[in-house]
């Protein structure tokens, strides 16, 4: 039987060939259209962000820090400098082993481990790559010249210049100016990383502290084109830095220094204020440390030193130190007595040694009893009192004023607030209140609590600061100027919570109270043979009417029936020493305050440390006073 015959279909295939082609055809040219309508989309529609992303990578943002406002004294100098500052910085991207560049650094300049932790930090937190990241800083002409004579052996390492802060005088100014240091972890928590991207350094004390926007200036950027690899290949675009305003304070360097010298080794402090307009026209705590120190970082062993040091270098006193006012307070008591009517100026009363109050045994001895009876000074009357610092009438004045009229009537002299308008570090001391007392002890106030703020004893607590505002605001007869320190800045939008009026004060009152306090640097009472506490420290020889009152403040308790012997106790265990003043009388331009610590007596071992600043503030010409200066920054004096 024969096998069957397929004819072949021609028609059949044709069609179904045809079919499938168009088939295909459709899915490419649906294929062709989606592609054609993308690339439209990504032209038409997403150009710009495309544009923006090609942008970011090829082209990046390089800060350009701003120079640093400069600081100037009174006189016109230069206490707070930028100075060229040579780091050794890394670029990591161009190393191959930085354990081994770290190793052969180490052949031409010496390197630490605090250095090596501190420098693996910054690469962790580095923001670009390509970023020079520093290891050393302020690097000597010697290991500036090794690192350049061997650069071929040194791949991704270079010397940079760049400015940093610089203060001329060192320890002299450190706790008036404040001082730059490097931004730690907590500083970049809180400031605005785009004002802070080309500089490693922010104010951290004092002026430097409070006016560090305007000091800072503005950061200026280079728009730059860069490679596959992060590497710069040309400058688009330059916006140049706005650099930080300069600032001049009311400081004079030279009686800055007069002070230190005053003041020698010995720790406190000096606050001189101008009473005409609340400029500082010094600042010193003492002993100081050298602000430099910090610009660039200090190492441990370094800051152990100063921080584990007991004369606390790093301590400002002048702003901070809160102390027992002592009989500085007496002149400020004996105004509030006269305004309120408790006492007049011929109100006498018998001073025997000691004061009791009543149904209480207790005696309050006056600073010359002694154990064997003698002692007090006899009739006296305010003026007496404040020019002999006879205790017991201002024990009898503070019981019949009463603490809250004590209170009351010292706040409008500043204490117990912080006053001063640019120093943020500024303590508010403590001016007690039975509310306070109540609050913090959890007693009610005693009359025996009262008797103590009569000497400036108890709970009552000062800063130098406070007293030579204090002193400023007696000098001008109650009238204010908020302490500051610098001059060319436009204080009238400063918010100013304290505006003392002494509503209630005659002019005899003050008149009174200065003509007593006259006489305790002066010779006193002539037709009585009396000289005043201070007299034979400072008064003789004075071309000039200065009015003061000294203070000495207790720093342990005596016991009932004791005396203070300064020799059988620790020398930090001694009463501190005070003095309060201004001149000339008639028109003050100066006032201040002076503590020692430990010192003693405050019209032996404070009144002279004013005497000299008084007396180089007022009779040396401002020619003399520039010259001073200029030999202390060559290291003459």
């Amino acid at each position: 039987m024969a096998a069957p015959q397929f004819i072949k279909d021609h028609q059949g295939e044709s069609q179904v060939y045809v079919e499938r082609a168009g088939i295909g055809a459709g899915i490419l040219l649906i294929l062709l259209s989606v592609l054609v309508f993308r690339m439209a989309y990504l032209q038409l529609f997403l150009h710009e962000d495309f544009v923006t992303k090609s942008d970011k990578n090829r082209i990046q943002f390089q800060p350009r820090a701003p120079v640093r406002g400069l600081i100037f004294d009174r006189h016109g100098v230069l206490i707070a400098d930028n100075a060229t500052s040579h780091d050794l910085t890394v670029t990591p991207e161009r190393v191959e082993s930085l354990d081994a560049l770290l190793l052969n650094l180490e052949s031409y300049v010496q390197i630490n481990d605090e250095q090596k932790q501190a420098f693996y930090k910054k690469i962790k937190r580095k923001s670009r790559p390509f970023e020079k990241i520093p290891l050393l800083f302020q690097l000597g002409e010697e290991d500036i010249a090794r690192i350049e004579a061997n650069r071929m052996r040194l791949p991704g390492v270079s010397v940079e210049a760049q400015l940093v802060r610089h203060y001329p005088f060192g320890p002299l100014l450190a706790h008036a100016v404040g001082s730059v240091r490097r931004i730690n972890d907590q500083d970049s928590l809180v400031i605005d990383k785009s004002t802070y991207a080309a500089t490693d350094h922010i104010g951290k004390l004092g002026v430097e502290r409070f006016y560090e926007a305007s000091l800072l200036g503005a950061v200026g950027y280079d728009r730059v084109e860069v490679n596959a690899l992060g590497r710069i290949t040309q400058i688009i675009e330059s916006v140049a830095p706005e650099p930080g305003v300069n600032l001049e304070l009311f400081l004079d360097t030279s009686l800055q220094a007069v002070a230190r010298d005053a003041l020698g080794d010995r720790r406190g402090a000096v606050v001189a204020i101008d009473p005409s307009n609340g400029g500082i026209l010094a600042m010193l705590s003492n002993p100081s440390y050298d602000p430099n120190l910090f610009i660039e970082g200090i190492s441990f062993a370094d800051y152990a030193a100063l921080r584990d040091s007991p004369d606390l270098p790093l301590f400002n006193r002048a702003l901070q130190g809160q102390y027992q006012p002592g009989s500085t307070i007496k002149p400020f008591l004996g105004l509030v007595g006269l305004s309120t009517g408790s006492i007049t100026p011929e109100l006498t009363i018998d001073d025997p040694g000691w004061f009791k109050l009543s149904n209480s045994e207790r005696l309050y001895r006056d600073w010359n009893w002694s154990k064997t009876g003698t002692g007090g000074h006899g009739r006296v009357n305010l003026q007496k009192a404040i020019y002999r610092s006879c205790n017991v009438y201002f024990y009898q004045l503070a019981v019949d004023l009463g603490i809250d009229l004590i209170h009351d009537q010292l706040s409008l002299f500043g204490l117990g607030r912080v006053t001063i308008a640019d120093l943020p570090e500024a303590r508010a001391g403590l001016l007690p209140s039975r509310t306070w007392m109540q609050m913090n002890r959890k007693k009610q106030w005693f009359p025996g609590d009262t008797v103590n703020i009569a000497i400036g004893q108890g709970d009552l607590l000062v800063t130098p600061l406070q007293l030579a505002t204090a002193a400023t605001m007696m000098a001008n007869r109650g009238v204010w100027h908020r302490p500051r320190m610098v001059s060319n800045r436009d204080f009238s939008s400063f918010e100013d919570n304290f505006k003392p009026e002494f509503k209630h004060v005659p002019d005899s009152a003050w008149d009174h109270i200065i003509d007593s306090m006259e006489m305790v640097v002066h010779r006193g009472n002539q037709r009585l043979g009396e000289n005043g506490v201070a007299w034979s420290h400072i008064g003789r020889g004075l071309s000039y009417r200065m009015a003061g009152k000294s203070g000495t403040a207790q720093v342990i308790g005596i016991k009932q029936g004791e005396e203070y012997e300064e020799s059988e106790i620790d020398e930090r265990q001694r009463k501190h020493a005070w003095f309060i003043a201004f001149a000339p009388i008639e028109n003050p331009r100066i006032a201040l305050a002076v503590i020692v610590e430990n010192g003693g007596g405050g019209s032996e071992f404070a009144a002279p440390v004013a005497r000299q600043v008084i007396d180089h503030y007022l009779l040396k010409s401002d020619q003399s006073a520039e010259i001073a200066v200029h030999r202390l920054a060559a290291g003459l004096q």
